[in-house]
């Protein structure tokens, strides 16, 4: 399944990247990019990893105040690092696996605050989207998209409060449903009891203020990028424009995509662009550019963090090294 997966990425973003190209003069693109203003680029590539430290600011809310673990930073800088190379957004596990061996609290625990994250941005993007339709034309694939997206955080979320509010209940019916195999029960009990140990942070007392509050800065911080990169191409468009481009980004890189979102992101940064009238050649000359700017700067501070850490990719993907810190 994961290489069909992998496949089918690989075949998206290439296709999706080919056509792009297809559809413009590449010398006016190159035109384009040379008479980039080279300071606000500057400042747009910066804001990439300010982003990801925002990012771990916020992440420490996830735990609790008197529980929070270490090497947050290092590790979400090196998760963002291995997504950018590793296939299947492989780079979410080797930031878990990055806390988990400085934490030892276990890796199920670490993953618990995880998914609390993914379900925050994803209601962040939707939420943001709900805003630009009654300001913009959005094209309808959107519009799906976000809606099949907030069905399926409207689920995460009824499951993620239910076991935080009653996770004696949830546990109880865990062990009836695994009650007649019990090498299973057992581990499944002790897998769930260390996710539940993620989700302290949701409930402690004085977490949920600072939450709501990073997470808007998780999400202006990169909108003042895209935005920054729009005045660097000459483009004046307002700050709705900037939001367009990181709303249609968010979702479209939760379709499979080969490493590094190619193609997925290119072509629904054009698409948002399209929207306030930019050229086909000026939109995939900023799409090349932004999506530049977020990608390499993050992965070289990640190789530096990686090598600080003496962990390798190897070693944080690898099935034993999860097995292994999943039984502490």
């Amino acid at each position: 399944m994961s290489r069909l997966r992998l496949a089918l990425g690989i075949a998206i973003s290439v296709a999706l990247f080919a056509y792009l190209l297809t559809t413009v003069d590449l010398a006016q693109v190159a035109e384009r990019l040379r008479h980039t203003h080279l300071g606000l680029t500057a400042i747009s590539v910066l804001l990439a990893p300010i982003g990801l430290c925002v990012r771990a600011a916020r992440w420490r809310y996830l735990f609790t105040p008197a529980d929070r673990p270490p090497g947050l930073l290092p590790a979400m800088m090196i998760g963002y690092m291995a997504n950018n190379i590793l296939p299947l957004r492989a780079g979410e596990l080797v930031r878990v696996y990055v806390v988990a061996r400085r934490w030892g609290r276990g890796f199920w625990a670490v993953l618990g605050t995880l998914v609390v994250e993914r379900v925050l941005d994803s209601l962040a993007i939707v939420g943001a989207l709900a805003i630009l339709v009654f300001l913009i034309p959005v094209p309808k694939i959107f519009q799906y998209t976000a809606a099949t997206l907030l069905a399926v955080d409207l689920v995460a979320v009824a499951i993620l409060v239910t076991l935080a509010v009653a996770p004696e209940a949830a546990a109880r019916l865990l062990a009836r449903l695994t009650v007649r195999w019990p090498h299973v029960e057992h581990r499944a009990t002790r897998i769930f009891s260390t996710f539940v140990q993620g989700l302290d942070g949701v409930r402690a007392r004085g977490n949920l203020v600072p939450l709501i509050g990073w997470t808007l800065l998780v999400w202006v911080v990169p909108a003042l990028s895209a935005w920054t990169m729009l005045l660097a191409m000459d483009l004046h468009l307002p700050l709705t424009a900037a939001w367009t481009v990181l709303a249609f980004v968010g979702l479209s890189i939760s379709i499979p995509s080969a490493p590094g979102y190619v193609g997925v992101f290119h072509y629904a940064a054009v698409l948002a662009l399209e929207i306030f009238g930019v050229t086909r050649e000026t939109a995939v000359g900023y799409a090349l550019l932004f999506h530049a700017a977020q990608i390499v700067p993050v992965t070289l501070i990640g190789w530096l963090f990686l090598l600080r850490e003496h962990v390798t990719l190897r070693e944080a993907t690898s099935s034993r090294a999860t097995e292994r810190l999943s039984a502490r």
